[in-house]
């Protein structure tokens, strides 16, 4: 009796780990960003959804309701994503934690880059 009932609870475990796995969603970061804007001062929108597309949509809606006019989508993650920006560069990045998501991002900007937002959609 106990083999039978160990066997369900690992059986449906690992069920609902897979429905966990598939139920991840997507996340996007759209930007309003200029030439001269340093990377505190940049307007941004933030979404998920469950895919990258609907996340971008998000994103980019999230972007223009908080009074951006020209926002585009910098980058679409599964786990997650992140901006970084000086006055005259970006970069983006992505990774399975922030740190290596926004370590990426500052990299692919270069020096004088900071964070201007980052996110992990979990």
């Amino acid at each position: 009796m106990k083999s039978i009932g160990l066997a369900l609870v690992v059986g449906l475990g690992v069920v609902l780990g897979l429905a966990a796995i598939e139920a991840r969603a997507a996340g996007a970061i759209a930007v309003d960003d200029e030439d001269g804007v340093a990377a505190k001062d940049i307007g941004y929108g933030v979404g998920s959804g469950s895919t990258r597309d609907e996340a971008g949509k998000n994103a980019l809606a999230e972007c223009k309701s908080a009074g951006n006019g020209n926002c585009h989508i910098a980058v679409r993650y599964d786990q997650c994503g992140a901006y970084a920006a000086s006055s005259s560069n970006y970069g983006v990045g992505w990774g399975p934690t922030l740190k290596i998501a926004e370590s990426k991002a500052k990299e692919a900007c270069g020096a004088g880059c900071g964070i201007a937002v980052s996110d992990c959609d979990e």
